[in-house]
């Protein structure tokens, strides 16, 4: 295959020469599910440390804001799991609107297999935290098991390579895609305290100017993110959790190009052209105001060509999976493991969320894409088998960075600090075997198989 460059050739500064590490470790596309993994064991040898005592002081320490005068108080902990999560589900929203409107779920024979895949996924592992903890205190916990963990899904699917199929790794991505709006639509749905209606309505407003202002042309990153952290405050008062704003707001965000792909060809020519007949006796532009104003128009066209959903998504992800993700991981994931951890494994909490992620995951989505099959309104990934769909069920059974997001709000409040422990055992146990066994399957299963129907 012929490789094409991206990127004109550069001169080496001393920084690109400092930074080539990181950056080469960034383009690897398991990457991001590296660091959520070194961040998570980090945290739970913090937590597990003679430093044990300074992990919760840490996450616990009080930053303050100020809204209408009025003085509002969050800890670190909760900053990172109502403010810089809300990023998180932005781009989560982006990713959304993106598939539904371009990719993967964007007709319905395509979607119809993922969607279905995904509705099963969540249904089962519910159903089977439901059976363990129906008469029990930890009911208001059955979400927890629902949530697949797309970074640490697709980081194993990139350790994969060639032995699975691309159609599958579509498939596990459009699944975690719908998944992740049906995280969103619960934690709206039935993990919203108190409701204060005027600010709820407040941010509705808020949410309606800025899909007008998509209406009208407006473009400019900056404008939404004014909105945007109207929409956060206004929700964060309301009793509806805050994070829900970053994905509404994102579907507002513009998807249109203002130049299309033809005349951004015909236009790029000719500046080049231009360019090149403006050359003098050097290469260097800072004398040539004809070349920099050649320039300046080719760059507002690469940037017209460009959707500002797109340009979001691309700059906002890198801040996602190397800076948000890997910091949730460190303020949640510092379980302290005592002498009693078997006990606590066998609470219903921790075997409900345990066995949902590593039971009902994988026989749900299975399931509901044998129905879906059967019923002819969709087809398996190309070169896919069940087997393979098991084990990419067995993946999605990597709950952690959603589930305990989930269980911070099912077990945040007063008095149940033991109940968030166990859940998170659940989470931590159920994710880690999950995941391991879906990497053996998948590993010792070939890419060339034929699809069954």
């Amino acid at each position: 295959m012929a490789s094409y460059q991206t990127q004109p050739d550069t001169e080496d500064r001393p920084i690109d020469v400092l930074l080539a590490p990181f950056l080469r470790f960034i383009r690897i596309e398991a990457s991001g599910g590296i660091l959520l993994l070194i961040c998570t064991i980090a945290a739970l040898i913090w937590a597990n440390s003679a430093y044990a005592d300074s992990y919760a002081h840490f996450w616990h320490l009080y930053i303050g804001l100020i809204f209408d005068k009025q003085p509002h108080e969050l800890s670190l902990a909760h900053f990172v799991n109502d403010g810089l999560m809300a990023i998180f589900f932005f781009v989560v929203g982006l990713e959304i609107k993106r598939e539904f409107l371009a990719g993967e779920l964007a007709s319905m024979r395509k979607a119809a297999v993922p969607i279905a895949a995904a509705a099963g996924g969540m249904i089962f592992p519910a159903l089977v935290y439901v059976a363990l903890n129906r008469n029990g205190p930890g009911i208001d916990g059955w979400a927890i098991p629902m949530a697949t963990d797309i970074a640490f899904a697709v980081g194993i699917m990139a350790l994969l390579g060639s032995r699975i199929s691309l159609g599958l790794k579509v498939f596990v991505t459009a699944l975690a895609i719908v998944d992740d709006l049906g995280a969103v639509l619960i934690i709206a749905l039935f993990y919203t305290a108190e409701i204060h209606t005027l600010e709820l309505g407040l941010a509705g407003g808020l949410l309606v100017i800025s899909a007008l202002s998509n209406r009208l042309g407006v473009r400019s990153p900056l404008v939404y993110t004014i909105i945007g952290l109207g929409i956060w405050t206004m929700l964060l008062r309301s009793g509806v959790h805050a994070t829900v704003g970053g994905v509404l707001l994102a579907l507002t965000i513009p998807s249109r190009m203002r130049i299309r792909g033809g005349h951004f060809v015909g236009f790029a020519r000719d500046s080049i052209d231009r360019f090149e007949a403006a050359g003098g006796a050097g290469d260097d532009i800072l004398t040539s105001p004809e070349r920099q104003g050649i320039v300046g128009g080719l760059e507002s066209a690469c940037e017209h060509v460009q959707t500002p959903l797109n340009r979001l998504e691309r700059s906002l992800h890198p801040w996602v999976a190397f800076v948000i993700m890997p910091v949730f991981a460190l303020a949640n994931a510092g379980v302290t493991i005592s002498g009693e951890i078997t006990e606590t494994l066998r609470s219903p909490i921790a075997l409900g969320v345990a066995l949902g992620l590593l039971l009902g995951k994988p026989v749900g989505i299975v399931l509901a894409t044998w129905i879906a099959v059967k019923c002819g309104v969709g087809d398996l990934p190309a070169r896919t088998t069940w087997r393979q769909i098991f084990g990419a069920g067995l993946l999605a059974g990597i709950g952690f960075t959603m589930s305990l997001f989930i269980g911070n709000l099912g077990f945040g409040g007063p008095g149940e600090a033991e109940l968030l422990l166990q859940a998170k055992i659940g989470i931590l146990t159920g994710s880690i075997v999950a995941g391991v066994l879906g990497f053996a399957l998948l590993r010792t299963g070939s890419a060339d198989a034929p699809s069954s129907h």
